[in-house]
């Protein structure tokens, strides 16, 4: 039975760990930045959450820490209500399958339809051919050939399905963030998976 969170993995948790590692030393005294291309992937990662970049970078991070952090904790509420925005027709893309389960469950509960769970990018892509979707759930790493970046360009391009990253590898998700409307970071919570589709529906990417 979901009961509101979905766990992340050890490589999950750990890429967090090496979040605050990298970007920490913005927070010091003095001030240690990490470099040019790593201030660049911080710009990229805070616009995924809708954060003002144009701030500096200590100011961006220390927000963007706080969003990270946040994520994850166990949802309070009923989640099985039909949403306001009306029920979508979802597609999930994700290799765990324990979490694939329950973000299905939690979807379906939530009055959304939903095409999968897929493992691999292949699987995902044919269906995509005969269904269709609203917005796409994908993790970025993924099982076999391809991996969640190369599907969200294919289903962007091709069908024009939005895409939300839901992933712990959130540099990846900056590098290519003009192909998400969103990032939910793992681990995280059945609320901030809800509250993500609800803001991409609301900025007018899915279509109506």
């Amino acid at each position: 039975m979901f009961d509101g969170t979905l766990n992340a993995t050890g490589r999950d948790r750990g890429e967090l760990e090496r979040l605050r590692a990298k970007y920490d030393g913005l927070l010091a005294d003095p001030p240690a930045p990490p470099g040019d291309e790593a201030l660049t992937e911080l710009v990229g990662m805070a616009g995924i959450f809708d954060l003002d970049v144009s701030r500096p970078a200590a100011e961006l991070w220390r927000d963007l820490r706080a969003v990270l952090a946040r994520q994850g904790g166990p949802t309070t509420g009923a989640l099985n209500a039909v949403p306001a925005h009306g029920p979508l027709t979802l597609m999930v893309v994700e290799d765990d399958p324990d979490m694939a389960s329950d973000l299905t469950e939690m979807l379906a509960g939530a009055g959304h339809g939903v095409v999968g769970p897929f493992s691999d990018a292949a699987a995902a892509r044919t269906a995509a051919g005969l269904h269709a979707v609203d917005l796409a759930l994908l993790d970025i790493n993924l099982a076999g050939d391809g991996d969640g970046v190369d599907l969200a360009r294919t289903l962007t391009q091709t069908w024009g399905v939005p895409v939300i990253f839901l992933t712990g590898n959130v540099e990846a998700a900056a590098r290519h963030v003009r192909l998400a409307t969103a990032l939910v970071l793992k681990p995280y919570g059945a609320r901030d998976v809800l509250d993500a589709i609800a803001r991409t529906v609301a900025s007018g990417a899915v279509a109506s």
